[in-house]
């Protein structure tokens, strides 16, 4: 959703010439990219933990 709106507001920036707003987006969109990035690591690592309980259990 971050990078989205960070999009939207770096356009929008860019447009009417606003570089304030145009550092907001781009500020958006790396806070979304750095979210996104939290979350595949924990996805990651629920698959792992995962794995390991399923091998664990088989045995």
């Amino acid at each position: 959703m971050d990078k989205l709106k960070g999009k939207a507001k770096e356009a929008v920036g860019k447009v009417t010439g606003d570089s304030r707003l145009e550092g907001e987006g781009q500020t958006d969109q790396t806070k979304g990219k750095a979210k996104d990035a939290v979350q595949n690591a924990a996805d990651k690592a629920r698959g792992a933990k995962d794995s390991l309980t399923r091998k664990d259990d088989d045995a």
